[in-house]
């Protein structure tokens, strides 16, 4: 991952109940075109791109990126998470040197209310605790996003600020809370 230091990527497929989270693979990129061209999808995401654009742009094996993981249902995509370093130019840090690890996710809208978020993410966090023992994970939302709000709070984050950004309120959490050591 970029800037996470001494993480091999890709890692070995990620195996829960029912999902696999894995690496991008071309058969992917009819579903990752569906993604970032579905209205409902980037309702909070700063709207969705133009299917024709999108033909053209994304490459034959999309986000093939370390940080990137491809959810899989069924041999499927169903969605994508990623761990990207939160840029230090963006409101929301719980770090003076910024550049904390963020969690970030997106599925389908025939996935949606199914469980598979808070599945893929739990196990998804569970693995980053320990490729990086120690290390928070941040999230960013907007409020009025309910469905996200729900599952940063099902996944354990806490609040730590909101803030105007994107011309929106905006939720911040961390994972796990930070508190003092000692």
């Amino acid at each position: 991952m970029t800037g996470l230091g001494p993480v091999a990527w890709p890692p070995a497929p990620i195996r829960t109940e029912r999902l696999v989270l894995r690496e991008s693979e071309a058969r992917d990129r009819a579903a990752f075109i569906e993604l970032f061209a579905s209205p409902e999808v980037f309702t909070y995401l700063g709207g969705p791109r133009r299917r024709d654009e999108l033909e053209h742009a994304v490459p034959d094996v999309p986000g093939r990126r370390p940080g990137v993981f491809v959810i899989d249902l069924d041999g499927a995509m169903i969605g994508t998470m990623t761990f990207d370093r939160r840029d230090p130019e963006r409101p929301g840090h719980i770090r003076p040197d910024a550049g904390e690890a963020e969690l970030g996710y997106m599925f389908l809208p025939d996935a949606w209310g199914c469980g598979y978020a808070a599945e893929a993410c739990a196990a998804a966090l569970d693995w980053f605790a320990d490729a990086l023992p120690g290390e928070s994970v941040v999230l960013c939302t907007q409020t009025a996003n309910n469905r996200s709000m729900r599952l940063a709070a099902k996944l354990g984050f806490t609040e730590v600020e909101r803030f105007e950004e994107f011309g929106a309120e905006q939720w911040f959490g961390v994972w796990p809370s930070v508190t003092p050591s000692g």
